[in-house]
C-alpha cells in the first residue's frame, strides 16, 4: 500500500457482511427500462453496452459461466458509472455496487493500463500530485494539443487552514481539485462568511477514493477513505465541493454535506446582485444521480437578478469524463462531451458552469470559455 495512504489511527471501516456480486444481480429483473437512460447504449446501440447487458455480463463472469476475454473487459471498462440506470430502476438495483465489484474482479484478472495506473498512484500522493501539477502549468504553454490533457492549472493556491470551532465548517480538497480549485475555496469561503461561518480546510487530508474504487481497487479506497476520516474527526460539518467526491467522503466522514446544499439552506441570508449574463449550466450525472442537489443549485442560481441559465442536455447524457476515462480513452470521452460543446457554442453563454471538477476539466479542454463551478459565480455576485 502507498505510504501516503497508510493510516494507524483509524482503519478502515468495511460493511461486515456487504452482499456478493450474484446477490447484487440478483435484483435485476432484465425488464430494459434502464436502456433508454444509457448514455454508453444510445451511443453504440449495444445490449452489451447497456446496464442490463452489463450486469448479466458481470455475473456470468463472477460464477465462471463466461470466460473473460479483450471484448467482455472493454465493455465493463466502456462503463461510465453515471448511474443514471439506477434512477429508474424499479427494483433498486445498486448498480454503482455491481460496477465496483465487477470492476475489482476483473483488476484481479487483467492489470490496468499505464494511464490508469499513474492516475491513481497520483492521486493518493497530493504533495507528488501538485508539484506535477506546477510543472505542467508552466510547460502547458510549449505543449502541443495532444500532450495537453487537461486544462492549465491556475497559480498555486494559497494554503489555507484554520482551526475547528462552533462557527466553522470543514472543506473537502480531494487530489486534484487541490491545484485547479482555488478560486472556488476562496468562493466558498467568502458565501460561508456571508451566513456567519468560516471555511476551514483540515491537513491530512486527500483524495476520496472514488477513482480507486471505479477502477477495482477498493483496498486503496478504504485506506484512503480511513485517511480522511482520520483528518476530519471532530468535525461537525464536513463540506464537498465535488458532486463525483461526495457519496465516497459521506461514507467515511460522518457529517458530510455538499456545499450547494448547505448554502440553499441559508440563501435567505445571503444578497446578490444582479448579474445581466447568460450562462450554460451543465448538470454531472454525479450530481443529478447521486447527490441529488440540482433542484437546489438552480434555485440559487435563480436568486441572481438578471442571470439567465441555459441547461445544456444534448447528447448522451454524460459528458464523458467518467473519472479517469477522459485520460485513458480520451477519443471516446470526446464523442460523448462533442454533442455538449456544440450546444454551449450555440447557446449564446459566456461561461460554463458545473458541480464536478472532472467535468469541468473535461468540458474546460474543449472550449475557450470560461469554466467554472457555480459556487463561484455566486460568490461573484453577492451584494
Amino acid at each position: 500500500m502507498p505510504e501516503d495512504v497508510r493510516v494507524t489511527d483509524a482503519p478502515p471501516c468495511p460493511d461486515p457482511d456487504p452482499p456478493s456480486l450474484q446477490a447484487l444481480t440478483d435484483r435485476c429483473v432484465q425488464c430494459g427500462l434502464c436502456l433508454p437512460t444509457c448514455p454508453t447504449y444510445a451511443l453504440d446501440g449495444l445490449e452489451s453496452e447497456s446496464p442490463r447487458g452489463r450486469i448479466a455480463l458481470a455475473r456470468a463472469l463472477d460464477d465462471g459461466r463466461l470466460a473473460s476475454t479483450p471484448t467482455t473487459d472493454a465493455h465493463l471498462d466502456h462503463c461510465l458509472g453515471c448511474r443514471r440506470c439506477e434512477a429508474v430502476c424499479p427494483a433498486r438495483v445498486d448498480f454503482g455496487a455491481i460496477l465496483v465489484r465487477a470492476r475489482a474482479g476483473q483488476r484481479a484478472r487483467r492489470r490496468p493500463g499505464l494511464r490508469q495506473r499513474g492516475a491513481e498512484w497520483l492521486s493518493a500522493r497530493p504533495r507528488a500530485l501538485s508539484a506535477l501539477l506546477g510543472l505542467y502549468r508552466q510547460a502547458w504553454p510549449l505543449l502541443p494539443a495532444p500532450l495537453r490533457p487537461l486544462p492549465r492549472p491556475p497559480a498555486s493556491p494559497t494554503r489555507m487552514a484554520g482551526k475547528m470551532d462552533g462557527t466553522t465548517v470543514a472543506i473537502f480538497t480531494g487530489c486534484v481539485a487541490r491545484s485547479y480549485e482555488t478560486g472556488l475555496h476562496a468562493a466558498v469561503s467568502r458565501l460561508l462568511a456571508g451566513i456567519g461561518q468560516q471555511a476551514v480546510f483540515p491537513d491530512g487530508q486527500g483524495c476520496c477514493g472514488t477513482l480507486h474504487a471505479h477502477a477495482g481497487d477498493r483496498d486503496t479506497a478504504a485506506a484512503l477513505a480511513a485517511r480522511n476520516r482520520a483528518a476530519f474527526s471532530g468535525t461537525a460539518t464536513a463540506l464537498t465541493l465535488t458532486s463525483g467526491c461526495h457519496e465516497a467522503v459521506a461514507d467515511a466522514v460522518p457529517g458530510t454535506r455538499d456545499a450547494i446544499d448547505h448554502l440553499a439552506d441559508h440563501a435567505d441570508e445571503l444578497r446578490f446582485a444582479p448579474r445581466p449574463e447568460r450562462v450554460a449550466l451543465h448538470l454531472p450525472c454525479s450530481q443529478r444521480n447521486v447527490v441529488g442537489n440540482d433542484a437546489a443549485l438552480r434555485g440559487l442560481l435563480a436568486r441572481v437578478p438578471g442571470l439567465e441559465v441555459v441547461v445544456l442536455d444534448a447528447g448522451f447524457g454524460c459528458c464523458g469524463a467518467a473519472g479517469t476515462q477522459m485520460l485513458t480513452d480520451p477519443a471516446r470521452a470526446e464523442r460523448f462531451r462533442q454533442p455538449l460543446l456544440d450546444q454551449l457554442a450555440a447557446s449564446g453563454a459566456t461561461r460554463l458552469l458545473s458541480a464536478n471538477i472532472g467535468c469541468r476539466l473535461h468540458l474546460g479542454n474543449g472550449t475557450a470559455l470560461p469554466v467554472q463551478h457555480p459556487l463561484e459565480l455566486l460568490a461573484d455576485c453577492l451584494a
